[in-house]
């Protein structure tokens, strides 16, 4: 029986912050985040089901002559169809969506924790999936000897074409936007993660909850100590809560790990005036 409680989960996602961005599983990686809110949680059940959905798909022959298309229709008869899961419309902010446990037994969830669930099953099987990095709804690519298509976890694993696509943009970002190729860049598993846990910062800042939302950005920073734009909000986040001490030394790990000359010079004059609040 695989048992984790908080302390061996923030150790697994230090170990996931130290190696490279698709160098650990991505569906480990989301149950640990999901674990640091689940005492003693029992993986055994969740990996079992995981493993039943794989095992629960066609014959190794079959699936190997499959064209990209047809495993995508597969990948949906399967996950959306046969075990159900689909997206939450009903209760989209419900930070149960994130939380790869309780989408598991719910069969429902955010577009990007559906998207983990397809990417690992069709990683299981032996396809090349990615997420990508579509604007304000995750999609996923699936990719068989050069073949490619764009599947939507949300709506069911539905297959998408590039007027789907530029439809969902200007309905997301307004309809002067036109579709880009950065649009749909595959994105890396430290990516996808990070955008997971992104929907449960900004779900407490909507709800105003900053000790919260603190509390997700330093979990996020165990993947990726060395994003500047998350020590940025560690810094904003504990100034408003007037921990000055934390804000002062997040603005340090900022400067350290930012680029741009701009944002170093200030992150400097934040942290001359958060010296002299604290003296």
């Amino acid at each position: 029986m695989s048992v984790t409680n908080e302390k061996h989960a923030r150790k697994m996602l230090r170990e996931i912050g130290d190696s490279v961005d698709d160098g650990f599983d991505l569906l480990t990686g989301a149950f640990y985040f999901a674990a640091l809110n689940r005492p003693s949680i029992i993986f055994d059940e969740y990996t079992d089901h995981m493993s039943q959905l794989a095992c629960a798909a066609a014959t190794p022959s079959i699936l190997r002559s499959m064209s990209a298309e047809n495993a995508a229709r597969h990948l949906k008869e399967l996950i959306a169809v046969k075990y159900c899961y689909t997206g939450d419309l009903e209760t989209y902010d419900d930070l149960q969506n994130a939380d790869l446990f309780r989408v598991i037994d719910r069969r429902r969830g955010l577009p990007v924790a559906l998207g983990i669930i397809y990417i690992h099953i069709g990683r299981r099987l032996g396809w090349k999936m990615r997420g990508l990095s579509f604007p304000g709804h995750f999609l996923v690519q699936l990719e068989i000897k050069g073949q490619r298509v764009i599947i939507d976890p949300f709506t069911d694993g539905r297959i998408l074409d590039p007027s789907d696509l530029r439809g969902m943009v200007k309905t997301i970002s307004g309809f002067d936007r036109e579709l880009r190729p950065h649009d749909y860049t595959p994105i890396s598993d430290r990516a996808i993660l990070l955008r997971l846990q992104n929907n449960v910062k900004f779900r407490h800042m909507q709800m105003r909850n900053g000790v919260a939302a603190l509390k997700t950005v330093e979990e996020m920073l165990l993947i990726a100590p060395k994003m500047s734009d998350l020590w940025w909000d560690a810094a904003m986040l504990n100034a408003e809560m007037e921990n000055l001490s934390a804000a002062y030394s997040a603005l340090e790990n900022f400067i350290r790990s930012d680029e741009s000359k701009i944002n170093r010079l200030r992150a400097v004059t934040l942290m001359e005036q958060i010296k002299t609040r604290m003296n």
